[in-house]
């Protein structure tokens, strides 16, 4: 009984952490938002920032996890977290645009640090709590649930904050969110350093290490599909809210048009409220239902319906939810695109829960070292989504999306062949 009461707190607070990543993660691009109208190209440098820094912190979180424990190396990141978001702070208390561009720019890569770590020690403790297969999936994806639901408030809560980007907007109109997001940093750190979190790896102290997850060839292989999932995870949002703030015309609504960048912000938390349904609906069934299943399946729609948002004009409308201050919750015509793109929000919710758990499955005593590289190459989701931003602002904001669909032709591969361990005989107890 003593050990299932530890598995449950353990279990409630990855969860905890996991809502944590997401709320930290998904600031950066609707504060691109302010950015990219002093700045050109300027919108994405903060999102790239943050995923730069898992590309310098992925393999030493990994080695954290194996030398100082789970419970050590979260307690870390919760102090970089918050010293992060406090110079995200500072950038608007400095004179000059390029200089306070520069110091937002710093802290969200030490925040970047942050969710490296917090996820390196996240995935691989509820896949271990889970038992790995189908179970472990399972609890990934509750943990997915609550990441989702963070994902879905932070959007919508800065663009309350921001409502109709100007060249006069600020960092100091989103002050709140940044004093919010330090408050529940030093919360979180009081609460962590009373729990009590299982140590597997602390117990692994002395195997020896005769290989490497780089040994196994589907291993390697879900490293570039997680690569490339964050890109697709951050991308799709991301250039939907641009296109639905562009105060320019050349978005979904004419130049000027009041209240975008609110809209464009509720409409992007739809997607990860989505996400949010998503995870929750596959926490329930991926006990009978296969991970590898789930993957096949919502790989290929979210292929048809960005496939479809692309092709689809413009002036087909929808109507879809949207926040304006002093109006609050009203409904708005946009492009059917916004709508199929939100979708997408349903099949990549158990994408990364569940090509972690198909990459990490046979690698027992691997497992820490491989969360450290999987964590490395999450900094997909700051040069995928900038390659995405580029091609937006040079051809358009549909054409970006085909780079979507070539990723999640990828991460299709990987679900129907290169997901299979062809590598049972190397050692793994």
């Amino acid at each position: 009984m003593a050990k299932k009461n530890t598995n449950l707190v353990a279990i409630i607070t990855m969860c905890f952490i996991f809502a944590m990543i997401s709320f930290v993660t998904n600031m950066a691009a609707p504060f691109g938002n302010i950015w990219q109208v002093k700045f050109a190209n300027a919108g994405m440098l903060g999102n790239l920032m943050n995923f730069t820094a898992y590309l310098f912190m992925g393999i030493p979180a990994g080695k954290m996890l194996m030398k100082i424990g789970y419970k050590k190396t979260t307690l870390i990141a919760l102090a970089v977290g918050f010293i992060g978001v406090f110079v995200q702070w500072l950038s608007s208390k400095v004179g000059g645009d390029v200089f306070a561009l520069v110091v937002y720019l710093l802290g969200a890569f030490i925040c970047g640090f942050c969710v490296c770590m917090l996820n390196t020690v996240v995935n691989p403790m509820l896949n271990i709590l889970g038992g790995g297969g189908n179970k472990g999936n399972q609890y990934i994806q509750i943990g997915g649930t609550m990441n989702s639901l963070a994902g879905t408030l932070t959007p919508f809560l800065v663009g309350i904050l921001i409502g109709t980007v100007t060249d006069k907007t600020a960092m100091s109109d989103v002050a709140p969110l940044l004093f919010i997001a330090m408050a529940v940093f030093a919360i979180a750190f009081v609460i962590i350093s009373l729990v009590k979190i299982p140590e597997p790896a602390q117990e692994r102290k002395a195997v020896k290490y005769e290989a490497s997850p780089w040994k196994f060839r589907h291993c390697v292989l879900g490293i570039l599909a997680i690569f490339f999932y964050v890109g697709i995870e951050i991308g799709i949002p991301s250039q939907l809210n641009f296109f639905l703030s562009d105060p320019s015309g050349k978005g979904a609504f004419a130049a000027g048009t009041a209240g975008a960048a609110a809209i464009g912000g509720a409409i992007a938390a739809m997607y990860w409220l989505l996400m949010m349904v998503g995870r929750l609906c596959s926490s329930l069934i991926s006990g009978k239902v296969s991970t590898r299943a789930q993957l096949i399946t919502l790989s290929s729609l979210a292929i048809l319906l960005i496939f479809l948002g692309i092709i689809l004009p413009k002036t087909i409308m929808v109507s879809m939810p949207g926040y304006i201050a002093g109006q609050g919750f009203v409904m708005h015509r946009v492009p059917v695109t916004a709508l199929l793109f939100v979708l997408c929000g349903l099949c990549t919710s158990v994408m990364w829960g569940a090509i972690f758990n198909l990459s990490v499955e046979g690698l027992g005593k691997y497992t820490e070292q491989a969360s450290g590289i999987f964590m490395m190459m999450v900094v997909g989701g700051g040069i995928m989504p900038l390659i995405q931003d580029f091609i937006a602002k040079h051809v358009g904001y549909m054409a970006s999306y085909w780079l979507v669909i070539a990723m999640l032709a990828y991460i299709l591969y990987y679900a129907l062949l290169g997901c299979k361990n062809v590598n049972k005989d190397i050692p793994v107890e």
